[in-house]
C-alpha cells in the first residue's frame, strides 16, 4: 500500500473533492449561536477517533475539529444520508474505468469482533459466548479491493450471509457497456460448505469455490486465501473496528462503510 501518513486523519484535497458533492445540505438554523463546524474539519475528527480508537468525549479541542458530540452527530447525518455507500461507488467506478477492478473471482470471509453492545446486531461471541459480540462480513475481487461489507451479530451462521453479502455489491459502470456486479467466481472457505448456497451462487451465474469440511488439510483455498486475510488486516487497522464500542448498530456501521472507502482510496491512489 502506499507509504504511511503520519496523520492520517487529516482530509487530503483529492479525497475532500470526492466527498464533498455526496455531503447533504445543512439544515437552517433556528436560533443563534455558535458557528457550525466546517465539515471538512468534522470529517477530520471522525477519522482521528476511527484511527486511534479514542473515546468521543476525549477528542482533542486543540485540534480544531470540533467536539465529539459534534463529530458524531455529523457522521450519524451523512450516515444516514448514505454517503459512505456513494463514495464507494465513486471510487469502485474509478478503478473500473482504469481497468483496475478484478472481477476474475471474488473471496468471501469474515471476522468475529468482540464487543459491548446489545443492540440487534450483536450476539454471544463465538469466541467467548459470556460477552457480546458482532461479525464483519466482507467480499473482496481478485486483488484484495473491497466490493461489500456488511455487520451481523456475533451469533449469525456465517453461510446465511452470503446471498446478502452478494446482493449489497453494487452496479459498477466506468467502462462501455453495462455495468457489472458479479464476479466470475467465489471462493469461500468451510464455514459456506453447504450445497444449497452453492447452487444459489451457480444461479446467479457466479461459479462457486468453496472449501469442503473434512478433506485433509492444504486442499482449501491455498494462496488465494491470503488476498482476503490482507483486506481483513487493512480493516481492524483502524481501532476503532477492533472491538465494538458503539451501542448503536448504525454508527458501527458507519465506521466500517468509512473505513471501506478509505481503503478502497488507498488503490485508486496506487492503481490509477
Amino acid at each position: 500500500m502506499a507509504k504511511r501518513n503520519s496523520r492520517p486523519w487529516i482530509v487530503s484535497d483529492e479525497l475532500w473533492s470526492l466527498v464533498e458533492p455526496l455531503l447533504p445540505l445543512p439544515a437552517p438554523k433556528l436560533v443563534a449561536g455558535r458557528p457550525r463546524v466546517p465539515d471538512r474539519q468534522a470529517l477530520c475528527g471522525i477519522l482521528f477517533v476511527l484511527h486511534t480508537g479514542i473515546q468521543w468525549e476525549y477528542l482533542p479541542q486543540e485540534l480544531g475539529f470540533g467536539s465529539g458530540m459534534t463529530c458524531w452527530r455529523r457522521l450519524a447525518t451523512w450516515n444516514e444520508a448514505g454517503v459512505w455507500d456513494q463514495l464507494h461507488l465513486v471510487l469502485l467506478k474509478k478503478l473500473r474505468s482504469a481497468k483496475q477492478l478484478d472481477w476474475s473471482r471474488a473471496g468471501k470471509r469474515l471476522q468475529p469482533r468482540p464487543g459491548r453492545s446489545t443492540r440487534p446486531k450483536s450476539g454471544p461471541s463465538p469466541v467467548d459466548r459470556a460477552r457480546p459480540g458482532s461479525k464483519h462480513h466482507i467480499l473482496v475481487d481478485g486483488q484484495g479491493i473491497p466490493l461489500a461489507v456488511s455487520l451481523t451479530g456475533g451469533n449469525r451462521n456465517d453461510v446465511t450471509q452470503l446471498m446478502p453479502l452478494l446482493a449489497k455489491v453494487p452496479s459498477v459502470a466506468g467502462l462501455v457497456g453495462r455495468p457489472r456486479r458479479r464476479p466470475d467466481t467465489l471462493l469461500a472457505d468451510r464455514g459456506y460448505d453447504h450445497d444449497k448456497y452453492r447452487r444459489l451462487v451457480w444461479a446467479q451465474g457466479i461459479k462457486p469455490v468453496i472449501a469442503r469440511r473434512g478433506v485433509p488439510h492444504g486442499s482449501s483455498l491455498g494462496v488465494h486465501r491470503w488476498v482476503v486475510e490482507r483486506t481483513i488486516a487493512w480493516l481492524h487497522g483502524f481501532r476503532r473496528l477492533r472491538v465494538r464500542w458503539e451501542r448503536r448498530d448504525d454508527i458501527h456501521e458507519a465506521f466500517l462503510g468509512l473505513a471501506t472507502c478509505l481503503i478502497t482510496h488507498r488503490h485508486v491512489q496506487r492503481l490509477c
